[in-house]
């Protein structure tokens, strides 16, 4: 992508709105619950605004906490393509408390470069995906972990990483509690129906049959955490279930938990995971423990973390990365 340097308020307008099909396209290669893709944007004159859209949200998530992060994490991808198209994003969060869908405004400021992690991680758009089949057996590159985390927490959340041990064994089976109830619930049943996708599926949206594993999941494999079963016994997914246990697990914690805090957790998690995917190492990411508010009121106690939990992630090396459909921004656009 070309960078531009306008200067004035109507210049740098005018760039906004002549790119905005290329904002809103890069914003929404996102990650998202089920890849669900709950957001809106309107181009207005001088901002693009993102609006949440409840429609899609998941039934499980009666408070919106997912369907925020999901839409946090589209907020971070606008953020970068501006930046990659030479200005510093101005935003605004929940910039309007009648307007609870309106969720943020991003306005074009002050030119800037990118500089050169920022264009790695737009190079890593294309190829971030959600990981949910075996990882490699080489370990992370070194200094990485302190780089997300630090990413982390220039968004206003923290990274936990949870060393191998009491606390990694206390997380798992709470996972795995919460795994065997929600695959019990015919609710929970119906919501991965509703967004799984057979290989000859044209949708844009949900998981597409590349992305699942080939059966149901094992409950336990060693430094594995429970995946959720997407397959439901339709033998839909293309990807084999066994391979290297992952290199780390970590959990994304906010200090509060209110909607303002999911936005920013959501940022933190897309920063985190495009940063990674500059290096080649993909997240899983485990939002079934967390769908459940005891487990989620449980975990902080039991792992010993400092603040409320927004994701779980499982983080490794894959060299091979299958894009997952998005909507086009056409579809997108209020």
């Amino acid at each position: 992508m070309k960078t531009y340097t306008a200067e004035s308020a109507g210049e740098r307008a005018q760039e906004l709105a002549q790119h905005a099909q290329y904002l809103i396209a890069s914003a929404a290669r996102a990650p998202s619950v089920h890849n669900s893709q709950p957001w809106r944007f309107r181009v207005s004159q001088d901002a693009i605004e993102l609006w949440s859209d409840p429609r899609r949200r998941t039934w499980s998530d009666a408070s919106g906490r997912e369907m925020l992060i999901s839409c946090g994490a589209a907020l971070y991808g606008l953020r970068l393509a501006v930046r990659s198209l030479g200005f510093q994003p101005v935003v605004e969060l929940l910039p309007e408390s009648a307007r609870l869908r309106l969720l943020a405004r991003v306005r074009p400021g002050r030119a800037l470069a990118m500089n050169a992690l920022e264009t790695r991680m737009m190079a890593a758009v294309p190829h971030r995906h959600t990981h949910r089949g075996p990882f490699e057996s080489t370990s992370l590159p070194p200094g990485l972990l302190p780089r997300l985390q630090n990413d982390v927490l220039r968004e206003g959340a923290e990274l936990a990483l949870i060393q191998p041990g009491l606390g990694y064994e206390r997380l798992a089976q709470l996972a795995v509690s919460a795994a065997r109830r929600g695959d019990l619930d015919p609710r929970a049943r119906a919501t991965i129906r509703r967004w799984t996708r057979a290989a000859s599926d044209p949708a844009r949206d949900g998981i597409p049959a590349t992305a699942l594993t080939a059966g149901p999941a094992p409950r336990m494999r060693p430094g594995r955490l429970p995946q959720r079963d997407f397959d439901l016994g339709r033998h839909l997914g293309l990807l084999p279930v066994d391979g290297a246990p992952p290199a780390v697990t970590a959990v994304l914690l906010t200090r509060d938990d209110r909607r303002l805090d999911w936005l920013r957790a959501g940022q933190a998690l897309y920063r985190v995971l495009l940063d990674a995917a500059t290096e080649w190492v993909f997240a899983s990411l485990y939002t079934q423990p967390l769908e459940d508010p005891v487990t989620r009121l449980l975990i902080p106690g039991q792992v010993g973390l400092p603040g409320h939990p927004q994701m779980i992630m499982q983080l490794g090396r894959v060299t091979a990365a299958a894009a997952t459909a998005r909507r086009s921004p056409g579809e997108l656009i209020l």
